[in-house]
């Protein structure tokens, strides 16, 4: 039996948002997802397996590793003619990384699925590599179904954060870029920080909604402060409805908590009004860290500013840090010559 998936967002009780798909498998997996990460997490998760159950059109229980297969081909296909291809990785299709998270997504699906024991699926369709089998040898699991580039984030230099600086337009901006530019915070956890969690007198800030539910506490450069003071004495409206710092200015919103588009359109409008190619928030993240690290903070202490779980995730900046690999070239290289004999 086929299906055909139609992802409708709702209020449910208590004002809590839900997110189906219509069919009974599916919103059973989405609602737990629901209960365990956040609501863009679970936004993401039904909107990857709406694009798989619309390409695939079979039943849930149904689906085998030959519709997974065809899944990722048309993925690969062209999008817009087979000449027009993406400058990171001349692929003319999705980008690898989009395709590897939607698998990521379906393999939790079924996992669910074959946990959960009363929905007769009893294996993952998705397989976890391609076998390669030698002659006189067991199969072993060799090649990744999708291969996605590791490449460096984007960051900014100096004059352009000076020139962004310059074309914020309201205090609350300022502080707001200032948070993820000299702080390292995700979008989110802008948006999250309420008023109790500002701690002027130590200049920290602590993070009660950061990714994956775990919290910290992040110092912060004085001047994030100061523009949060002079942002909360003149521009935040009074009474607001919230205790989030950072809320909307203007129109029938305000006072509300500022939403992840608004902060988005924020930093499109400065970076079109300074002429930029591109910046998103987390290249402002990418920015704060790759200037601490080149300033000489341990890679341990950017993790834990970062909020990373694995250290691995943080040693992407020892190469955006242009000083790091120069610097430990050449003491080596040093060290090479002085065992070099002389005259030799």
């Amino acid at each position: 039996m086929g299906f055909v998936p139609c992802l409708v967002r709702s209020s449910g009780a208590a004002e809590r948002e839900q997110v189906q798909l219509g069919h009974p498998l599916l919103d059973a997996f989405l609602e737990f997802i629901a209960g365990r990460a956040r609501w863009n997490t679970v936004l993401a998760t039904a909107f990857d397996l709406k694009v798989f159950f619309s390409i695939i059109e079979t039943d849930p229980a149904q689906v085998t590793t030959a519709d997974v297969l065809a899944f990722i081909t048309r993925q690969r296909a062209p999008r817009r003619g087979a000449t027009v291809v993406r400058i990171e990785d001349g692929e003319p299709g999705l980008a690898a990384r989009t395709i590897k998270r939607r698998l990521a997504t379906i393999t939790g699906l079924y996992e669910y699925l074959i946990v959960r024991g009363d929905t007769g699926v009893l294996r993952n369709p998705v397989p976890r590599g391609l076998a390669l089998r030698r002659p006189g040898h067991r199969a072993v699991r060799g090649v990744p179904l999708i291969r996605a580039p590791r490449t460096l984030p984007r960051v900014i230099n100096p004059e352009e954060v000076d020139a962004l600086m310059a074309a914020l337009r309201t205090r609350r901006d300022r502080a707001m870029v200032e948070a993820m530019l000299l702080g390292g915070l995700r979008r989110c956890e802008v948006l999250g920080v309420r008023l109790e969690d500002l701690r002027p007198g130590e200049k920290r800030v602590f993070i009660a909604e950061g990714k994956g539910g775990h919290q910290r506490i992040v110092p912060l450069s004085p001047r994030f402060f100061i523009s949060v003071a002079a942002y909360l004495e003149t521009e935040r409206p009074r009474p607001s409805s919230t205790d989030r710092v950072f809320v909307v200015l203007k129109g029938p919103r305000r006072g509300q908590p500022l939403t992840a588009a608004g902060l988005d359109e924020i930093v499109t409008g400065a970076r079109t009004r300074v002429g930029l190619a591109r910046l998103t928030c987390h290249q402002l993240r990418h920015t704060c860290f790759t200037r601490l690290r080149e300033a000489g903070m341990a890679l341990e202490a950017i993790q834990a500013q970062a909020g990373h779980r694995s250290i691995e995730s943080t040693r992407l900046y020892l190469h955006l840090a242009n000083d790091w690999l120069a610097g430990e070239y050449r003491r080596a290289s040093e060290a090479i010559d002085a065992q070099v004999t002389p005259g030799a």
